[in-house]
C-alpha cells in the first residue's frame, strides 16, 4: 500500500515539476496564477464536492459525514489549541504566519486528489465536510490571526464560501436523493477533474520563487513544518482510532490531516502584510518533505484502519 501512496504522491509532484517549469520560462505569472488559484478554489473545488454527492442516499453514508463533520471540528480546534501553547515567536507578523501554517493543511489542492485516487468519490464524499470546517476555521480563526483584527470576522462571508455552498447543495442533492440530469453532471465532472492539475501548476509556481535554504536554516520554520507534517498527523490518526475511527474514514481524514501547509497562507500574508517570504517558504517546504512523509501517514492510518 505504500507504493500505492508514493505512486500517487509522484504523480501530483511530476505536475508540480510542470508549474515550476511553467513559471520558470515565464509562461506564468502573478496575475496569471492568481486568476487560476481563483478559479481552482471557487468553481473547480465547488464542482468536485458537489460531484461527491452524487450518489443514492442512505444512512450509512449520512452517519459517516456527519462523523466527518464532527471529526473536522475537533482536529482543527486540537490543531489550534496545540499551535498556541508549542509555537511562539518575538516577531508578531512571524508568529501570525507560523500558526496559520501550522494549523491549516493543503486539504483542499493535495488531499482531495488524493483521496480520489485512493478511495474514489467516498474518500471525496468524507473529505469535503473536512474540506467545509477547513474553510469555517480559516475565515474565523484563520483571519483573526493574519489580520488581527477581531472585527474582520464575518459570519456571512463564511457561510457564502463556494466550498460551503457547494456542501449545502451537495447534501441537499443527497438527502433527498435529487436525480441530477447528465447535461448537469457532466460539466460538473468535468470541471471537478480540474482538481488536480490546476492546483498543482499552482503549487509549482510558488515553489519557482521560494527560498527553500532560507527555510531550511529557520528553526521555527522547521518546527511549524514538523508540527503539520508528522506531529498533527500523527496525534490526529492514533486519537481517532482510540476513539474508534476506522476504515475509509480513518484514511480520508488521515490524508486531510498529512497534507502541508495550506497554498493560501501566502495570500493570507500578502493581503495583511505579514512575513510573505516566510508563507511562501513554508509552503514551498512542507509541500517538498510531503513527499515523503504523506505516504509515511497515510500508510500508517491504511495499517490502523484494518485492526
Amino acid at each position: 500500500m505504500f507504493i500505492t501512496v508514493l505512486t500517487q504522491v509522484v504523480i501530483l509532484f511530476i505536475l508540480i515539476f510542470v508549474g515550476f517549469v511553467l513559471a520558470k520560462i515565464k509562461m506564468l505569472n502573478d496575475q496569471s496564477v492568481k486568476s487560476l488559484t481563483d478559479l481552482a478554489l471557487t468553481l473547480v473545488t465547488a464542482c468536485v464536492i458537489v460531484k461527491s454527492f452524487f450518489r443514492e442516499f442512505n444512512k450509512s453514508d449520512l452517519k459517516d459525514l456527519l462523523i466527518s463533520f464532527l471529526l473536522g471540528v475537533i482536529l482543527h480546534a486540537a490543531f489550534i489549541l496545540l499551535t498556541v501553547l508549542l509555537l511562539r515567536d518575538k516577531d508578531k507578523n512571524r508568529q501570525a504566519v507560523l500558526h496559520y501554517a501550522a494549523v491549516f493543511s493543503n486539504c483542499g489542492f493535495m488531499a482531495l486528489p488524493l483521496q480520489q485516487a485512493l478511495l474514489g468519490d467516498t474518500g471525496v464524499f468524507l473529505g469535503s465536510s473536512f474540506v467545509a470546517i477547513f474553510n469555517a476555521f480559516v475565515w474565523s480563526w484563520g483571519l483573526r490571526v493574519m489580520s488581527g483584527d477581531k472585527k474582520s470576522l464575518n459570519p456571512l462571508k463564511i457561510i457564502t464560501r463556494p466550498a460551503i455552498l457547494a456542501l449545502i447543495a451537495g447534501f441537499i442533492i443527497f438527502i433527498l436523493s435529487i436525480p441530477i440530469p447528465k447535461i448537469i453532471s457532466e460539466p460538473i465532472g468535468m470541471f471537478a477533474a480540474l482538481n488536480t492539475p490546476i492546483p498543482m501548476i499552482i503549487i509549482g509556481y510558488h515553489l519557482a520563487s521560494s527560498n527553500v535554504l532560507k527555510g531550511l536554516r529557520d528553526l521555527k520554520c522547521l518546527f511549524t513544518i514538523l508540527l503539520r507534517l508528522v506531529i498533527f498527523p500523527a496525534l490526529a490518526i492514533f486519537g481517532m482510532r482510540l476513539c474508534g475511527i476506522k476504515g475509509d474514514m480513518l484514511i480520508s481524514q488521515a490524508i486531510c490531516c498529512a497534507a502541508p501547509v495550506a497554498a493560501n497562507a501566502t495570500m493570507f500574508s500578502s493581503k495583511f502584510n505579514r512575513d510573505t517570504e516566510l508563507s511562501v517558504n513554508l509552503v514551498s517546504l512542507s509541500t517538498l518533505l510531503s513527499f515523503i512523509t504523506m505516504p509515511l501517514m497515510i500508510t500508517l492510518a491504511e495499517k490502523l484502519a484494518t485492526l
